[in-house]
């Protein structure tokens, strides 16, 4: 029986039914038309007049006729069935992974638009998955710059902003170990040059006293003075470095509430000799009762460097302004001195570890190049911010700490 090509399942299976009956009465009449041409015929009529006689032929043709509609029934219903197979073996096959499975159903019914439905689901599903492969394929060859799109609304997409997010982390995690070999390959580099340099005039100095290719006894006290000057220097150096290396590293901190006031003017007092030897003067402008929550004893390294810093480099201008503020809810200090400016192409260095202004690695107006990467270093590991500037008038070195009772943020 050929197909009746209709949009809804219900109209098709009522036609089927329909026709089932009118083909079940169709062959009934047929039957009962052969079965009156077999009761004419002598000799071969005595069984069916005996079934018409005891039985009677209304019965017969129900037993005959309910049979014979319900296999005219299921041979047009057959391509239910068939459908549905389809549809199930398409499933089947997509649950296997197998998303480039076409079912190839051509109706235009319910199923027909089932079947057109899940391989348009399929379809999506393996363009979305070739996305993804690819753009795994792309991290694995090291372009962590690739995004794989994400689909809102969907576990595939979160699978997808999952992989991205994964991928973000491994590049950072890549540029960070890059950066610290750079950083170490750096340090030794610095440390190198830094510890030959005195190393090398020590020896120097050793060599002519140990050759006694000197004068007089003068000349060997100037020597043994030269050379263990340079010891000190070097000694300084190695403690710099040291003290670097052990804040870097998570230096544990003994946390305690601290008048900034009362420590700064503290911090002053104990400058004074080297100020009088320098020919500075300070004058402080500070507010009272302003207190901070951090280790005092790395603090009073980091101020002491900024102190000796502006010592150093503002005696030509013979003054040093301290000004120890509140500015909202942050207890601000500032170091400013008078002397010979920052060169604005050295501010964004300035912190860095061994740089010098100078741009070389005398130490005859520098120290050891540690000093503001330590003050920096020891700022920040307790929350707080410092930064600098410069112009022909002053240089200014600012600090930045929350208040005591704020919300502190020691990340």
């Amino acid at each position: 029986m050929r197909r009746i090509q209709f949009n809804n399942i219900r109209m098709k299976m009522l036609i089927m039914l329909v026709a089932s009956i009118g083909i079940t009465v169709a062959l009934l009449i047929v039957l009962y038309a052969l079965s009156i041409l077999i009761l004419s015929i002598p000799y071969i009529n005595s069984p069916l007049a005996w079934v018409v006689n005891n039985i009677g032929s209304k019965p017969v043709m129900y037993v005959v006729g309910v049979p014979l509609f319900f296999v005219m029934y299921y041979l047009g219903t057959r391509w239910f069935i068939r459908d549905l197979e389809s549809i199930e073996a398409g499933v089947r096959e997509v649950t296997d992974g197998h998303f480039d499975y076409k079912i190839e159903l051509h109706s235009q019914d319910e199923l027909g638009r089932l079947a057109s439905g899940i391989n348009h689901m399929t379809e999506q599903l393996k363009q979305y998955l070739e996305e993804i492969t690819h753009g795994l394929r792309e991290i694995a060859k090291g372009n962590f710059d690739t995004e794989i799109p994400v689909r809102q609304d969907s576990q595939l997409g979160e699978v997808a902003n999952s992989i991205n997010q994964m991928s973000r982390q491994l590049h950072q995690s890549i540029l960070e170990e890059r950066n610290a070999e750079k950083t170490k390959n750096d340090l030794i580099t610095g440390v190198s040059h830094d510890l030959r340099t005195p190393l090398t005039s020590i020896l120097g100095f050793l060599e002519v006293i140990e050759e006694d290719r000197y004068q007089d006894e003068v000349e060997l006290r100037y020597f043994i003075n030269i050379a263990y000057e340079k010891a000190q220097n070097l000694k300084k150096l190695i403690d710099d470095l040291f003290e670097y290396t052990r804040i870097n590293n998570g230096l544990p901190l003994e946390i305690r509430e601290i008048d900034m006031t009362r420590f700064i003017k503290q911090l002053i007092e104990e400058s004074v000799p080297a100020m009088e030897k320098s020919g500075v003067e300070v004058e402080l402008e500070a507010e009272e009762g302003l207190a901070i929550v951090a280790d005092g004893g790395q603090l009073v390294r980091a101020y002491e460097n900024l102190m000796s810093n502006a010592i150093r480099y503002g005696a030509s201008g013979g003054k040093i302004d301290i000004a120890v503020r509140s500015e909202g809810d942050q207890a601000v200090v500032r170091f400013t001195n008078y002397g010979e400016p920052i060169p604005e192409r050295d501010l964004p260095f300035i912190f860095d570890r061994f740089y010098r202004v100078e741009g070389s690695r005398s130490k005859e107006t520098g120290g050891t190049g540690l000093g503001l990467a330590i003050t920096k270093s020891i700022v920040e590991v307790q929350g707080g911010v410092i930064s600098v500037r410069s112009d022909r008038q002053s240089t200014t070195f600012e600090t930045r700490f929350q208040k005591a009772g704020q919300d502190l943020n020691r990340g």
